[in-house]
């Protein structure tokens, strides 16, 4: 039987799409939508799955109107206020991956606050990919292996996958065994690029809004039905 997922990693889709159905202007969609980050977060918790990251800002949405930007900013620091206790009632690590220096201070300060705050936490670490692209995490790794090698820190012939690796923002961070998206759109869009090479993929047509535990669930029951390959035939694995 397939072993339960270590990470799991959800692009959270559909927030202005469920404010447009109830009628309400785009910024009601992503409240309720943090509201859906709190319930999720504490039932992966309670399942004993040891990572959980979430694409909560990317460097593409940069490109939104600078109101609902604002906005949003706004929204990501009023809920680490409101979710810090919680976080430690649950043992919950908070930490976050991204071009974090170009984030507005109010938000970085919060932000820098409880990750502080909640490192000695050991029962699931929670990680947020803000102002993030896989592919922009690449290119600078790339750069900075490259500087690494012209100055001869690092022999040529020493690159290798795991040195790739310790230059990612994501370097603390395990394979992703399954990434879910909401809201029925089935693409990555340069989320964990490296992290996902070997993830199950699982789409939903559910409004991130919408997605509650049972909608949890019914990912983690299609996970266990999947087989593993990792690019061995079905005979080497059984």
């Amino acid at each position: 039987m397939i072993k339960p997922p270590e990470h799991i990693a959800i692009i959270m889709d559909g927030n202005g799409r469920w404010a447009k159905k109830q009628g309400k202007k785009r910024f009601a969609g992503h409240i309720r939508g943090a509201e859906t980050v709190s319930e999720i977060v504490e039932e992966v918790a309670r399942k004993k799955i040891n990572f959980l990251t979430l694409f909560a800002f990317s460097v593409e949405n940069l490109s939104r109107p600078k109101k609902e930007v604002n906005l949003l900013m706004k929204l990501l620091v009023s809920s680490l206020k409101k979710e810090f206790k919680r976080l430690n009632e649950n043992k919950i690590r908070l930490c976050a991956v991204g071009d974090l220096n170009t984030l507005p201070n109010s938000v970085k300060n919060e932000l820098m606050f409880v990750i502080e705050k909640t490192k000695k936490n050991k029962q699931m670490i929670l990680t947020l990919a803000l102002n993030y692209g896989a592919k922009e995490e690449i290119i600078e790794a790339v750069k900075t292996i490259s500087k690494k090698v012209k100055n001869s820190i690092i022999p040529p012939e020493k690159v290798d996958e795991s040195t790739i690796i310790s230059h990612l923002y994501t370097r603390n961070l395990p394979p992703v065994d399954l990434l879910i998206r909401t809201s029925g759109e089935e693409r990555i869009s340069n989320f964990l690029l490296w992290h996902i090479a070997y993830a199950e993929l699982y789409f939903t047509k559910t409004l991130w809004p919408d997605f509650k535990k049972e909608d949890l669930e019914e990912a983690l029951s299609n996970y266990k039905k999947r087989e593993r390959r990792f690019g061995k035939t079905s005979e080497q694995i059984k």
